[in-house]
């Protein structure tokens, strides 16, 4: 069995970093996103905007996704732990 790098959650519906892989990855999703957000000018053009951070912050949180995906459990909604 692979070990996953990205558990389930108890409650609702996604994941969170269980292996040093997993926290990796997310780090360096939060720091890309914030260095997109620092590229932006005080005033800038909708184009601008448009092509240095929400184009590149959606391809970024796109590939996140795959990978979280890929190399997770598969997602589903859950409320606390199985009664058995």
């Amino acid at each position: 069995m692979k070990k996953l790098w990205f558990k389930r959650k108890t409650y609702g519906w996604g994941w969170y970093p269980a292996t040093w892989q997993g926290w990796l990855i997310t780090l360096a999703y939060i720091f890309l996103v914030v260095m997109f957000g620092s590229t932006i000018e005080s005033n800038p053009s909708v184009n601008d905007l448009i092509f240095t951070f929400l184009l590149p912050l959606t391809l970024l949180t796109i590939v996140f996704i795959r990978i979280v995906y890929a190399t997770g459990e598969k997602p589903k909604w859950q409320w606390g732990k199985k009664k058995k």
